[in-house]
């Protein structure tokens, strides 16, 4: 059961916050029926995730890893924004600084009507040539395989960030900047384990900002915050827009 003084503790600081960072993860998107697509969620012709979205993958069979990507967004059609979605882009208009940062790639928060935000990981219904790295939107199910860039006929690739890649250099670089001025930082539904969005607590904590979490379970973040809040995403959050 959530006390109902660290909720107020919460409330109180969001309406008095100057400025304004929120991370999620998984968990708000969970709460949206949408799978993980690592471990038993994510397995698909007898491959995992992790032996798929690769750079190595999709140059040796890339058709193959396109398949794959047209059965992860043929699931993510069937699901929309929940309750917590819709509450933080709410938020984000109440606030004068406002920024969200997620670590999803399934574009639901900029469906939800945020727009003020950092989607570290990409977003499976954007494309980008291999070849001229054009990016652009194709929310198409299924897309034409090979789809082929509208500018110079490159390739194109889903426009995520797969395992031995880098981020985003300036994404990362706007992410820092707004965890080191804000005064509050609102973190729900991630476990806080993969790196660099798992050491953004700390960068916020050093930087004094009040650290507010809402997740099920207790993470390696609860360290850093000053008041966790257990339960769903799309329960607790509708509720901190009550003030």
């Amino acid at each position: 059961m959530v006390s109902l003084s660290d909720l107020d503790q919460v409330k109180h600081r969001l309406a008095s916050a100057r400025s304004l960072v929120v991370l999620t993860g998984a968990g708000i998107s969970a709460d949206s029926g949408v799978p993980t697509f690592r471990g038993a969620d994510g397995l698909w012709r007898a491959y995992r995730a992790e032996e798929l979205a690769t750079p190595e993958a999709f140059e040796r069979d890339p058709r193959l890893v396109w398949e794959w990507y047209n059965w992860r967004r043929a699931l993510l059609a069937t699901k929309g924004p929940n309750d917590a979605h819709y509450a933080l882009a709410q938020l984000e208009q109440r606030e004068g600084r406002f920024w969200l940062i997620t670590q999803n790639v399934d574009g639901l928060h900029r469906e939800a009507g945020s727009r003020n935000l950092s989607e570290i990981h990409g977003n499976i219904w954007m494309v980008r040539c291999t070849q001229c790295g054009r990016v652009e939107e194709d929310r198409s199910v299924p897309i034409k395989l090979l789809p082929s860039c509208t500018r110079c006929a490159g390739l194109l690739r889903p426009h995520v960030v797969w395992f031995g890649e880098s981020l985003d250099p300036m994404d990362m670089a706007r992410c820092h900047d707004v965890l080191r001025s804000c005064d509050v930082l609102l973190i729900i539904g991630t476990s806080g384990v993969v790196y660099p969005a798992a050491g953004f607590a700390a960068i916020a904590k050093q930087a004094g900002a009040f650290v507010g979490e809402i997740n099920p379970d207790e993470t390696p973040q609860t360290a850093f915050a000053d008041v966790s809040l257990r339960g769903r995403a799309k329960d607790l959050v509708p509720l901190l827009l009550k003030w």
